[in-house]
């Protein structure tokens, strides 16, 4: 009982520190997109509650943007692995142990700048008239200057560049406690390389996997800072409309009312995401289902030489 009640003590701080920081807030906004905006100078009000900002929310006029943020953070996200699984398995299977160190400090070198700062460096690149058009123009790639900047291509490139090491450094991990003890025995049982990958290797890291995914999904449909800087009008999110609404409108509920959509979109993609998993990957766990005791033929073949001799008996 004292062990239990020390344990439990230990997770005192922790449980308050997400009560204070992110029950309480979540709960102020929920509270918030019920109300109003009272008139031009308030910001919120909670006297008459009412679904109306969610009717608002839900308006042609901000769908659109929901749609674009789903658009991106989906495709942000499948990049990102695609782009980050051949790397973490690279560095875990490939590279000598002793420079994995190096490699992984390398991964993390981004995140010493600040956030906005290498957002703003994308800019740079990809400005009509910045050096990376000149260089395409010069070598006949391009007739005229880059049109990338305030786009949605542009969105799409600032977020796999700066949530791709949250990919990275969890599918690493995964796939580093494998180890090669399991690949060197599928190997001895006659898998190929191919078929170790997917019967051994990809099952195994699915705890890193999922980590990696939902580390740069659900930060990624947040951002408002990559698509105001590079996205413009047409790489409008979610975030910035939430932002706006709370910095340039002050409309507090409305706000809200976005935010707590924005929350359930993105938890309804995970989802819907996980049942698709779940049905297409079905047929390999039946397959790979292991079966305690005889098998089904031993069964049949048992059964069928004990019928005669009952029958003669």
């Amino acid at each position: 009982m004292r062990s239990r009640s020390a344990g439990a003590a230990l997770a005192v701080p922790a449980w308050a520190w997400l009560l204070l920081f992110f029950v309480a807030p979540v709960a102020m906004v929920v509270w918030f997109s019920f109300g109003y905006k009272p008139g031009i100078f308030g910001t919120h009000a909670n006297d008459i509650l009412s679904f109306d900002r969610y009717v608002e929310a839900v308006s042609p006029t901000f769908f659109a943007t929901f749609q674009n943020t789903l658009w991106v953070g989906v495709l942000g996200t499948v990049l990102c692995f695609l782009i980050g699984a051949p790397v973490a398995y690279w560095m875990a299977f490939k590279v000598r142990p002793s420079r994995r160190g190096i490699l992984i400090a390398l991964v993390l070198v981004p995140f010493w700048t600040n956030f906005l700062v290498r957002t703003i460096g994308w800019q740079v690149i990809l400005a009509p008239e910045g050096w990376l058009s000149t260089v395409l123009q010069s070598i006949g790639v391009l007739d005229g200057p880059l049109a990338l900047m305030y786009t949605r291509t542009a969105v799409v490139i600032g977020v796999v560049y700066n949530y791709l090491p949250l990919m990275i450094l969890p599918l690493f991990v995964a796939f580093d406690r494998v180890g090669p003890a399991l690949r060197e025995a599928s190997k001895d049982l006659g898998a190929g390389k191919w078929t170790t990958f997917f019967r051994v290797t990809l099952p195994l890291s699915q705890p890193g996997i999922i980590a990696g995914v939902l580390l740069v999904f659900i930060p990624l449909m947040g951002d408002y800072i990559t698509a105001t800087v590079l996205g413009g009008a047409q790489g409008n999110m979610a975030g910035q409309l939430v932002a706006s609404q709370f910095q340039t409108a002050q409309n507090w509920a409305l706000g809200s009312a976005m935010a707590v959509l924005l929350m359930l979109v993105i938890m309804l993609t995970i989802g819907i995401a996980a049942v698709i998993i779940w049905l297409v990957t079905m047929p390999f766990r039946v397959q790979n289902r292991l079966v305690l005791g005889p098998a089904p033929e031993t069964v049949r073949a048992d059964a069928a030489t004990k019928a005669p001799a009952e029958v003669a008996s």
